[in-house]
């Protein structure tokens, strides 16, 4: 970095002329991965009735990128730390595109749900090692600050990108063009790879750790099974207590390997601190509730309230707004001058209060005054939250551990979705079966009691998410006890991955 003689700054002399172009190509690529995280939301009652899926299999579609995202998210990013950062950058996107395809042409539910799976794992491939390129792009401090605000601004719009472009595509096109679109996009961003971006050749001599991959996604997969086993089994199944206690031993497995594989997924020491565990586990079980509420609301208004899906899109747009608002214009200007369970406590309280709110719906509900003013109160609380959780969980931490400790909060974001769309999916679909048979005495009033009782099966498992963020708060209060940052000092956090 150089000044002139009149003051400005002006970029190194190595710098790559052409790093601009390429913030473009990264960029794209993190799109894609954000567009696929609620596209498909909208196209979901579409998708279902296509394939005939059930009602207890519907949430797999969500699930299972979800899962495999978060699961192999951390290997993903050792993965390109060895391999390469522009190799697994491209090998994601060549990955990503036929993933997509192949789910577009899904002929039944198991063929989409494979699909979605290996879109996730590629995206587990693809969003460590964007954000890597990002800063090895960016050497320069204040550029690479300029680009990592792009960067975010990006991926906090891009959710509501993707509620609108899902409900354009499945309105005046079809439902698996919300995946085929993947595919023109990713072509794009492989040339523009090739043509723009650099790296440094990947590091010599290390070793991934495949038995703690294995052993860790492995037991998230069983808890989540189960899961969604218990809608048509029972909880008290033999089948999906097995899956529970396998899913617990094989976690328990994860973190004894962790203590003693010779390059570990993830250093025990990262979640031993106490600040780092609070923000870790407030953020999964924050997530929880949210990720759930996508799958109600998608379905309460096109199926109860008979929206069109351009409409059901425009309906998430407040909250959208109130998530970057409560993040942007809030948490960044406080998070300076208080403790950051200062802003994570009342967010999770605001954020749970507009959940509730959401437990007044009926079969006939106005939306500006029954539905919005909840989703405003939620965005505005998870807002709150998000940017102290990242802030805090990425502070102190050593440069060697800044990548790893990012991609774990990002895990427990993926994690919480796919606990949270299985099991209150779980919830409500019982609770709807249970409803439909209390109350269905007259063969003539069918359709009416089934639609009652749909809306009652998402009242219920909403209160359960509005229960779970009050948790959030809870652990919050307790566990993250880190002071306000002093005055003047400055922290360089690592962009998340983002969740709505």
């Amino acid at each position: 970095m150089s000044v002139t003689r009149t003051g400005e700054a002006t970029p190194p002399v190595d710098a790559d002329p052409r790093r601009w172009w390429g913030l473009v190509i990264i960029a794209l690529a993190q799109l894609m991965v954000v567009l696929d995280a609620t596209i498909v939301n909208i196209a979901l009652p579409s998708a279902q009735r296509d394939l005939g899926m059930s009602d207890g299999n519907r949430q797999w579609v969500i699930t299972a990128y979800t899962l495999a995202f978060g699961g192999l998210l951390l290997l993903g990013g050792r993965i390109a730390d060895l391999v390469g950062r522009k190799r697994t950058f491209v090998f994601g996107l060549i990955g990503f595109a036929a993933a997509s395809a192949l789910g577009g042409a899904a002929t039944g539910s198991g063929m989409l749900f494979g699909a979605r799976a290996l879109q996730g794992a590629f995206a587990a491939l693809l969003a460590p090692s964007a954000l890597s390129l990002l800063t090895t792009t960016f050497t320069d401090p204040k550029e690479r600050g300029k680009a990592f605000g792009i960067y975010g601004a990006l991926a906090g719009s891009g959710s509501a990108i993707g509620f609108i472009v899902g409900g354009l595509l499945t309105e005046y096109l079809n439902w698996r063009w919300c995946l085929y679109v993947n595919v023109p996009i990713a072509i794009i961003a492989v040339f523009g790879a090739f043509a723009l971006l650099h790296d440094r050749p990947g590091y010599k001599g290390g070793r991934l750790d495949v038995p703690g991959a294995v052993l860790g996604c492995g037991g998230l997969v069983a808890i989540v099974y189960g899961f969604s086993e218990a809608e048509s089994r029972g909880w008290t199944d033999p089948v999906v207590l097995a899956l529970f206690a396998g899913g617990v031993v094989l976690l328990v497995a994860f973190v004894w390997w962790q203590n003693r594989a010779p390059v570990p997924l993830l250093p025990l020491h990262i979640v031993r601190d106490r600040n780092r565990a609070g923000c870790f586990l407030t953020m999964m079980l924050a997530v929880i509730g949210m990720f759930g509420l996508f799958l109600f609301m998608t379905y309460y208004l096109q199926v109860v309230l008979d929206y069109s899906p351009v409409k059901t899109g425009l309906a998430y747009l407040p909250l959208t707004a109130a998530i970057i608002t409560g993040s942007t214009q809030i948490s960044a200007r406080l998070l300076q001058h208080v403790a950051p369970r200062m802003l994570m406590v009342p967010g999770m309280v605001l954020a749970s209060g507009g959940m509730m709110l959401l437990t007044r719906m009926t079969t006939h509900s106005s939306y500006a005054t029954e539905v919005m003013p909840g989703l405003i109160l939620m965005g505005l609380g998870m807002g709150l939250t998000f940017m102290p959780v990242f802030a805090t969980a990425t502070a102190g931490v050593a440069a060697h551990d800044s990548g790893v400790t990012s991609a774990t909060v990002n895990t427990s974001q993926q994690v919480g979705g796919s606990i949270g769309t299985a099991l209150l999916n779980t919830i409500a679909t019982t609770s709807s079966a249970a409803y439909i048979a209390a109350h269905l005495h007259n063969p003539a009033q069918k359709a009416l009691i089934a639609k009652e009782g749909v809306v009652h099966g998402y009242t219920v498992a909403i209160w359960w998410a509005a229960g779970i963020m009050l948790l959030a708060g809870l652990v919050a209060g307790l566990m993250v006890t880190a002071k306000a940052p002093k005055h003047g000092a400055t922290a360089e956090t690592p962009v998340p991955e983002p969740v709505v």
